[in-house]
């Protein structure tokens, strides 16, 4: 009982307790700080007790900033339960406090293990606290992709929330509003607002949003009519009603609505259960429409508020079930919706969070009959409460959801949120080894996503495809009179941009081909380690084009006696047909052939490349570079000494 140490303390006090019987908390709240400021600083103890109670209504009509200065002066006056520690702390953290939160957890948790099992639902939720407290921490650190704006068309001065697309229909935007445009005149004594009315904006031609307004119909009444929720063709709507009466606690309950035409016609209750002191609020229909989702704290829950859902049929409702407690916690789960590809969205804070109420995502296993609970993080979670998203039909990335962030009155505003597409995006281009594109070039694409795709290439040889993230994927470039080439790319598995480069450098079927980076020992025929990464492209070259048959030719510059240059690149020319035999070509499809000095090199465009003093179409003849200077002479011996290969045939088969 009670100690009063006024007459007005002690009126104000009974009209406190009145009210908050009904669930009246914001007149509650009202009345206890009345009774609060009228009791004497030196009655400590029935001062603590005030100001517990009035950070218990402030609490649940989110009022953060008044509740935790009243649970930190029940603190400072010494309130007998250590609950006042617990929800100090969950208000700490509500304010984005977490550093200042995580002593009133721990003090709660060592005064909790002396008390009795009753504490156990607390307990539990005091370590998700803590847990909340460090992941807050690193997710605002480190926040996602998502962006996320107010709309201002779509605030008003007083509370929005639970924004919900009808159908397929993108341009019209339900939700739940107690701006001034709502139906009566008397505030709500839950809340300190007008009781809450459906209301509804419109897109224009310009796809801009229109001001909103509240449904013509009997939907709304002199009650709370709120997080409302469509049938997938948009006829059926599902609404929650909270009716206060007086003298009388207030249960949430739900109503549906059919749409015939433009309007929408009374509603009729849907009787879930035959439960009459719990409540059934925030319906949602299964993208199927087999199961009507909804949240209740009737008995046989995880505790606080849980997810249930109950069958549909065409004689009208049949089991219920309790989504288990992968979903469900101590603590509270509320307004569930669904994305189109059938996820399942809810809010909670009974799992680790960012403060009051996050929005998760849940991913149901049919094998093993359990969810994959992921926590949406920052910016789309806040400190404040998040909760009520509804994705934008046609477009997954995108929608809108509901938080009181930045709030210090805890009212609720709408949110739009868009997720940018991840591009990974491939850049390439198809060129001759000689230097000059191939705008006639094909590129296959093939991936293990099941990515089967013929692209052309753009008059300047390049082209460019989008591809999905964390996939293999194999190309092959062709073109009429050059061999195939064939590369293989693996994406990033992040969720970010990326951007890759594939170059193909088609080799003729009709001139001899360049083999870079070819080099051997000093006046010797053998190969240095240095050639076996061309040589081993060599291999895979001919790998991927089986049927070809190729002569290998060694040449040499015009320095020594022709004899010995001959049978020196000859000798050379052998060197590299053994190397290929050994790593798998048949050789039969091998001709070495040593040149010498009798087949100096035709300057191409890639030949400008390393000795950009010549000319396109100068052969480097004896007479010609010895006109030239030393240094230059020296470079154009260079390019003379060189190993090549040239297609005999396109026709051989084992």
């Amino acid at each position: 009982m009670l100690l009063l140490t006024s007459c007005g303390a002690g009126r104000s006090l009974r009209q406190a307790e009145q009210s908050y019987a009904r669930g009246e908390f914001f007149d509650a709240a009202r009345h206890y700080k009345q009774a609060y400021t009228r009791t004497s600083p030196k009655d400590r103890p029935q001062r603590g007790i005030l100001a517990y109670k009035q950070g218990d209504c402030y609490r649940r009509i989110n009022y953060t900033l008044k509740a935790k200065a009243a649970y930190m002066n029940a603190v400072r006056y010494r309130y007998p339960d250590t609950i006042s520690h617990f929800y100090l702390a969950e208000m700490l953290r509500k304010n984005g406090e977490y550093a200042a939160a995580i002593p009133y957890y721990e003090n709660y948790l060592v005064y909790a293990r002396q008390l009795s099992d009753k504490k156990e639902r607390k307990d539990s939720l005091a370590h998700i606290g803590l847990t909340s407290c460090q992941l807050a921490q690193e997710w605002k650190k480190n926040p996602t992709r998502h962006i996320v704006k107010r709309v201002p068309i779509l605030v008003s001065r007083r509370s929005d929330y639970s924004p919900m697309y009808a159908g397929d229909d993108a341009d019209v935007l339900y939700f739940t509003s107690t701006r001034n445009e709502a139906k009566g005149t008397d505030l709500n004594g839950i809340t300190g607002m007008k009781s809450a009315d459906i209301f509804h904006s419109k897109r224009n031609e310009k796809k801009q949003w229109q001001k909103p307004e509240p449904l013509a119909s009997e939907v709304n009444s002199e009650f709370e009519e709120g997080a409302c929720s469509f049938s997938a063709d948009g006829k059926t709507m599902y609404f929650t009603r909270c009716r206060t009466l007086p003298d009388a606690p207030a249960y949430a309950e739900i109503y549906v609505s059919q749409r015939a035409g433009a309007e929408w016609g009374a509603p009729q209750k849907c009787a879930i259960m035959n439960d009459t002191l719990s409540s059934v609020a925030h319906p949602v229909l299964s993208p199927a429409g087999d199961y009507l989702y909804f949240v209740s704290d009737m008995p046989g829950g995880q505790g606080g508020l849980d997810l249930w859902r109950i069958n549909v049929t065409r004689d009208g409702f049949g089991y219920v079930d309790n989504l288990g407690p992968d979903i469900n916690t101590s603590g509270d789960e509320m307004f569930p919706t669904f994305a189109s590809d059938g996820t399942l969205y809810f809010s909670s804070n009974g799992h680790p969070g960012m403060g009051g109420l996050d929005i998760f995502r849940a991913v149901s296993d049919s094998l093993t009959e359990s969810w994959r609970i992921e926590n949406m993080r920052s910016p789309i979670n806040s400190q404040g409460d998040d909760f009520g998203m509804t994705f934008e039909p046609g477009a997954p990335n995108r929608g809108f959801f509901s938080s009181n962030r930045g709030d210090a009155r805890g009212w609720d505003h709408i949110f739009c949120f868009e997720y940018p597409e991840v591009h990974h995006t491939l850049k390439g281009l198809v060129y001759d080894k000689e230097g000059d594109v191939l705008p006639e070039a094909l590129v296959t694409l093939v991936g293990d996503d099941g990515t089967y795709l013929k692209i052309n290439v753009k008059k300047d040889g390049t082209f460019t495809q989008e591809l999905n993230p964390g996939h293999r994927y194999a190309l092959l470039a062709s073109c009429r009179g050059y061999l195939n080439d064939k590369e293989e790319l693996l994406t990033e598995n992040v969720d970010e941009d990326r951007r890759y480069e594939l170059e193909f450098a088609l080799a003729s079927i009709t001139r001899p081909v360049l083999i870079e980076n070819i080099f051997y020992e000093f006046d010797r025929a053998d190969l240095t380690p240095e050639s076996t990464v061309a040589l081993d492209e060599l291999i895979q070259l001919l790998n991927d084009n089986p049927s070809v048959a190729i002569e290998l030719a060694a040449h040499c510059d015009y320095k020594g006696n022709d004899d010995y240059n001959l049978r020196l690149s000859q000798r050379r020319a052998e060197s590299v047909v053994r190397y290929l035999i050994k790593g798998g070509i048949e050789p039969e499809r091998l001709t070495p052939k040593g040149y010498g000095e009798q087949q100096p090199k035709a300057v191409t465009k890639f030949t400008l490349k390393s000795a950009p003093f010549l000319k396109e179409g100068d052969v480097l003849t004896e007479e010609f570079i010895k006109n030239l200077p030393l240094e230059q002479q020296e470079i154009c011996n260079a390019i003379n000494r060189r190993t090549e290969f040239k297609v005999l045939r396109t026709t051989y088969s084992k």
